[in-house]
Parts: structure tokens; sequence; C-alpha cells
């Protein structure tokens, strides 16, 4: 059976990632920051703080639901999209886009 699917563990794996993702920011964090800047060394406690404050700065408390994925992603299928629209539709498309982004580039 996938352990993934044993619900019991899930804890043990969430205590393990935390520990070793703590463990990762601490060690870069004293590798790289004070011979850069000469701030202080960091403690393990502090780096576990700092991936807390940075996933809630930057990551945002997702769920489930999340924020519905990322941008373009958000928009659904365009090349099924695409496929169903005629010539017409097609090129007034391509209108619109060369009005927004201007003409495509040769490469």
């Amino acid at each position: 059976m996938n352990p993934w699917k044993r619900p019991y563990l899930f804890p043990i794996y969430f205590i393990a990632a935390a520990l070793v993702l703590g463990a990762v920011v601490m060690l870069l964090w004293n590798a790289i920051i004070p011979s850069l800047t000469g701030w202080a060394v960091l403690t393990f406690p502090k780096a576990l703080g700092l991936l807390v404050l940075c996933r809630i700065l930057f990551g945002g408390p997702r769920g489930r639901g999340g924020h519905g994925g990322p941008p373009w992603k958000q928009g659904g299928d365009w090349r099924g999209r695409w496929k169903g629209m005629s010539a017409e539709e097609r090129e007034t498309m391509r209108k619109r886009w060369q009005e927004r982004c201007g003409p495509p580039r040769a490469e």
C-alpha cells in the first residue's frame, strides 16, 4: 500500500518535512548571510520561525480550495478553445492580441 494513503503517518511526514526544511534554511543562512552582511548566525528554532514567517508573508495559508492556482491556468483549456474557433474568430483574436501586446517578434 502507498504510504501516503495511510492518514496516521501524515503527522510524522509533516514533522519530518518541517525539521528537514528548518535545517536547510539554517544551513543556507549560516553559510551565506553572516559572511555577506555580518548578521548573526541563525539557530534552529529561529530558522523554523523564519520558515513560517516566509510562508505567511509570501505563500499564504492555502487550504485545499487554494487561490485557484497560477494565473495562467485560471483561464481553462485555451488550446481546446482555440481549436474550436473558426478562422474568423482566430483572426479577430490575433488582432486583439496585437493591439494589447504589439506585433510578434521575429526570432
